[in-house]
């Protein structure tokens, strides 16, 4: 089939069954709620002036500004200075390098600024202490719609005089001149995001919005990862590439961060739910609304009908009922969903720039937050019978609310509906949308059908991360990754640099050794156990008891030797969960604890913080304990919270244990389509290994990298690293792990010769005192 072009769609209209059951739906609901009220009795009458803000305003395609010979930016920029744009994974990470820029001798004449969320910049109160980032954004661009409002009357001198007051919601922060001050102070000195919030609220300013604008003027721009990497994000930011330098740090998961931020998943109750407030909202300004608007919102409708289907329910029913189809998973390309959904013949291209430039889901939420419809859904066995689902709305906003029922937003139920209460996700499926305007070869779908429609989903996965990163690289004067554990680097030169067309000899390659000195490090790999038992662990053998208790016997000597802190990397959290039991039942787990206090990486991310700070504070005061207790020992899984991103530096890591080679799950439907992509697209050498092969091994050996790279943080640091399986003698896995520590590995076959070498490091270094 010929690839989705925009240019090959035609032009004429597609009059759909949805569209004529959408015609009979709109006709009919007036009717049928006539004895609860007109329509336009349905809502509180003062309310029709605020209402403006909700309904869609006028509309132009890119083909009409063209035809009229309109320029839609007419508007004036700041002139952009040459400028880095320097971006890292987390804001902690910027922090720090920001605090470097400080400490250089560039920090008193660079003029820099770094950008973060509003969960780090936010100094209004209000917004602050919302639940979630979304709820957040969202409050933040309501308190900017807030405008002045003439409705009260003052008497002078005897005239009565109009008052143009603000409404009480505009956000204090958000003005123009503290703003602009604001933006000049950020450009004079370095500060990291601490001192900007905390300069912002003494200057009564958003740095939200300040860090913003100071971007025109800024030599150096410190940012996270998602901002730079995802297109409109970053234009909404107002970031320009053209001519500037980038550079990503801690680059090592680029290829898997470029696809999971483009991967878009939605489950059923939420297209359900979009389905059931759109309705809602063009049943009530269908009236006010322009013809062309009308049209790109029965389009958007006629997609999340035609989704809800796919799914195996119907529009308009409850999506917690059973659904019609069998309960499996399955895996399609984009033009396989298109047709099979039916929307292969709409232009989804132009529906998606009508999404982005008339903000309807923004004007959706604003109308649902105001009203609070909630979704009601009828029951499967009663379609034939009852009200639609607009129709069932109308009826029961116009039945008077208590108080209690207006705050839970619970409408009365006469037990032939059911409620269901969303909030509004129509931001969240123009995600989706865009990422089926994909090429058909570079993502797939993955359908999910569960017992019920609103358990299903229905996600796309980017297999192709070139096809994002080529703007980068094509504007971008230079591009920089760079990251301490970047082995092995073949895959980003092939998937993100060869793969958008830039020539070999424009690639340039740079490694360095760690800055110890070679007695401060000591990388061990141990094939056998204390017992002598063969430490193999193969996902087929690594879960059986002996295998668990010979790993916590090794646990045990260890901890004899190796003084204050020990990390231990498990492959997953059941495995941890596993070995804990049994060293629990088995009393493996009291000698341990005996010799230094055993802590756990919790699952929840607001728990690691305090997990941490008892595992530091217990290695600082094991000195008390003598010769009983002589630190801590903390167990963490390869992938967590804990494996990238934190620093176990001095005697928070003298030892670093990594249990096996943490290979991703073979039959992942998502894995092996990735490396069927790659085995089909990527050029490979007579009698060399597959790309896919080659992929899937670099995953586990990245992930190994990481976790054992939070020891060693500074120069004057020191640890022992510990690769328990008989695998890690191998030269190929040997030569994946980084350059500094694969130099000084050595092999041990045998326990004994391992468990001496340990001894004699922290013997003699300077570091190993207990």
């Amino acid at each position: 089939m010929k690839r989705l072009k925009e240019s090959n769609y035609r032009r004429k209209k597609v009059r759909s069954s949805t569209d004529v059951e959408f015609d009979k739906l709109f006709k009919e609901a007036p009717e049928k709620v006539k004895h609860a009220g007109s329509a336009s009795d349905m809502y509180d009458s003062t309310d029709h002036e605020d209402d403006s803000d909700f309904v869609l305003g006028d509309y132009q395609s890119d083909e009409e500004i063209t035809s009229r010979g309109c320029d839609s930016s007419d508007e004036e920029e700041e002139e952009h200075v040459t400028k880095i744009y320097y971006c890292s994974r987390t804001h902690s990470q910027l922090s720090q390098f920001v605090r470097e820029v400080q400490k250089s001798p560039y920090g008193d004449d660079t003029a820099m600024v770094t950008l973060g969320s509003r969960q780090n910049l936010c100094v209004n109160e209000s917004v602050r202490r919302l639940a979630s980032l979304s709820l957040m954004n969202e409050r933040c661009r309501e308190l900017q719609k807030a405008k002045v409002s003439a409705d009260s009357k003052e008497e002078e001198d005897g005239v009565v005089v109009k008052k143009r007051k603000v409404k009480a919601g505009s956000c204090p922060f958000y003005k123009y001149s503290p703003l602009q001050n604001y933006k000049d102070i950020v450009h004079a000195e370095v500060k990291d995001i601490e001192q900007l919030v905390d300069m912002g609220k003494k200057m009564k300013a958003c740095p939200y919005f300040g860090t913003r604008y100071a971007i025109p003027g800024a030599q150096l721009v410190a940012l996270p990862y998602n901002t730079l990497l995802h297109r409109q994000t970053r234009e909404a930011c107002g970031i320009k590439l053209e001519g500037n330098v980038v550079i990503i740090d801690e680059a090592h998961n680029l290829l898997e961060t470029i696809s999971n931020i483009h991967s878009m998943e939605v489950t059923g109750a939420q297209v359900s739910g979009a389905h059931s407030q759109l309705s809602q909202y063009l049943h009530r300004y269908q009236k006010r609304l322009l013809a062309k608007n009308l049209l790109y919102v029965r389009q958007i409708l006629h997609v999340l009908q035609s989704c809800i289907k796919y799914l195996g329910g119907r529009p308009g029913c409850d999506p917690t009922v059973t659904s019609s189809g069998e309960e499996d998973t399955s895996l399609v390309t984009l033009n396989e969903f298109l047709f099979g959904c039916g929307i292969d013949n709409m232009n989804l291209f132009k529906l998606v720039r009508y999404c982005e430039k008339s903000m309807i889901s923004r004007k959706l939420h604003g109308f649902v937050e105001k009203y609070q419809p909630p979704v009601v859904l009828q029951s499967r066995e009663n379609t034939d019978n009852q009200l639609s689902s607009v129709g069932t709305f109308l009826q029961k906003l116009a039945k008077k609310k208590d108080p209690e029922e207006r705050v839970n937003n619970v409408v009365p139920s006469n037990g032939e509906t059911e409620t269901v209460r969303l909030s509004s996700p129509l931001a969240h499926i123009e995600g989706f949308l865009q990422a089926l305007t994909n090429c058909n070869k570079d993502g797939r779908i993955i359908v999910t059908r569960q017992e019920t429609v609103a358990k299903s989903g229905l996600k796309f996965l980017l297999l192709n991360p070139a096809v994002h990163f080529s703007d980068i690289v094509r504007q971008c004067r230079a591009v920089v990754l760079a990251g301490g554990t970047m082995q092995p680097t073949a895959e980003f030169k092939e998937q993100l640099f060869l793969a958008t067309g830039v020539p070999v000899s424009r690639l340039l390659e740079f490694s360095c050794g760690h800055v110890i000195p070679d007695g401060q490090l000591l990388p061990l790999t141990l094939a056998k156990g204390p017992s002598g038992a063969d430490l193999d662990f193969t996902f087929k053998s690594r879960s059986t008891p002996q295998m668990i208790d010979e790993l916590g016997r090794l646990l045990m000597n260890v901890c004899n030797v190796v003084p204050r802190g020990i990390v231990c990397f498990f492959p997953s959290y059941n495995y941890e969960k596993l070995a804990f039991t049994q060293w629990e039942a088995s009393g493996l787990l009291a000698r341990i604890n005996a010799k230094k206090e055993v802590y756990r990486e919790p699952k929840k991310a607001n728990q690691v913080d305090r997990v941490l700070a008892d595992y530091g504070t217990r290695i600082k005061e094991s000195e008390k304990f003598g010769s009983v207790r002589t630190g801590a020992i903390l167990f963490c899984v390869v992938g967590g919270k804990m494996s990238e991103g934190i620093n176990f530096s001095d005697d928070l890591g003298r030892c670093i244990v990594m249990v096996g080679l943490p290979f991703p799950n073979m039959f992942s439907a998502e894995l092996k389509e990735k490396m069927d992509y790659l085995n089909k697209n990527v050029a490979t050498g007579p009698g060399k290994r597959q790309p896919g092969q080659i992929y899937y091994e670099n995953l586990c050996m990245k992930a190994v990298n990481q976790s054992i790279g939070r020891a060693i943080r500074h120069r004057d640091d020191s640890a022992a690293i510990l690769l328990l399986d008989q695998r890690y003698a191998r030269a190929s896995v040997v030569a994946a792990l980084p350059g500094w520590i694969a130099e000084h590995v050595k092999c041990h076959s045998h326990f004994a010769s391992a468990f001496s070498s340990l001894r004699k490091f922290f013997t003699t270094s300077k570091h190993g005192n207990n």
